[in-house]
């Protein structure tokens, strides 16, 4: 290989970094990727962690060990979360977003990718330490985000289904109270395994009847629930269900305009 000059290196090491989040790194894999020592590695590794924390891009973590190595996680500083948090209230505040029934209209959101992938940091930032083994969601408008919130844990994304197919083999059906009706949730029994940890995300907290539905059906597997987030929660729904993060809560409606009024989550601001 050709002489690898410090700045390409850093370039490269970086973007190692960013595409693997909260993965451990051995020093080997620098060391063999650009035919240099751990030493230089070592430094160069420097080099980008305090970059990264000048500039609030996340955390570069050196991780002990024998084999070595380093391990970069998204994370959000709050003051810079709640900032971004607000400018999404605004966003799905606009006029015109009110839809019948009191429901808000969240789709285009829901398919911006770069919002999406900055709202997943802000909500991995706050469980990298709960750990948990995967994201759980119910299936279809919750999935974006619990993508989103996966990809930066690093973890897989579990899918909740109203029905499973034959090729998904035995599955555990629970039904759950929505409303004044009842719906049927169903997970395939290899999907997760007993024992470990789940965070739950999903995109709307309007009735909790889905939330209560997922922790009950990881209670099923003997899984357990180390948090769980949403999108957007009602006022309502959240003073009943404290322990849920949304990131947006919305407050009212202004019925002249068809806006709807929300403001960030509460936890943002703690």
């Amino acid at each position: 290989m050709d002489h690898i000059r410090r700045t390409e290196r850093l370039a490269a090491m970086t973007q190692m970094l960013v595409r693997s989040p909260n993965k451990n790194l051995a020093l080997s894999v620098f060391c063999d990727a650009f035919e240099t020592a751990k030493s230089t590695a070592s430094e160069d590794l420097d080099i980008v962690r305090t970059a990264m924390k000048r500039f609030s891009l996340g955390s570069l973590e050196t991780l002990p060990g024998a084999a070595g190595g380093v391990r970069y996680r998204p994370l959000v500083p709050r003051d810079q979360a709640l900032a971004e948090v607000r400018a999404l209230c605004e966003r799905l505040g606009n006029a015109g977003r009110v839809l019948p029934g009191g429901l808000l209209f969240m789709a285009d959101v829901l398919g911006d990718t770069a919002t999406l992938t900055r709202m997943g940091e802000v909500l991995a930032s706050e469980y990298y330490e709960a750990e948990p083994d995967f994201v759980v969601t119910m299936e279809t408008q919750g999935i974006p985000l619990a993508m989103m919130t996966a990809r930066a844990l690093n973890v897989p994304m579990v899918i909740a289904r109203r029905s499973v197919k034959a090729y998904e083999g035995a599955a555990v059906h629970i039904t759950y109270p929505v409303g004044h009706s009842y719906e049927t949730m169903s997970l395939p029994r290899r999907m997760v395994r007993e024992g470990q940890r789940a965070l739950i995300v999903d995109d709307v907290l309007r009735t909790g009847g889905t939330l209560a539905g997922l922790r009950s059906l990881m209670n099923e597997f003997a899984v357990t629930v180390v948090g769980a987030a949403v999108m957007m929660a009602t006022e309502e729904a959240y003073r009943s269900a404290p322990q849920t993060r949304p990131l947006a809560v919305m407050e009212g409606v202004d019925e002249r305009t068809g806006s709807a009024l929300l403001r960030p989550g509460d936890w943002l601001a703690s």
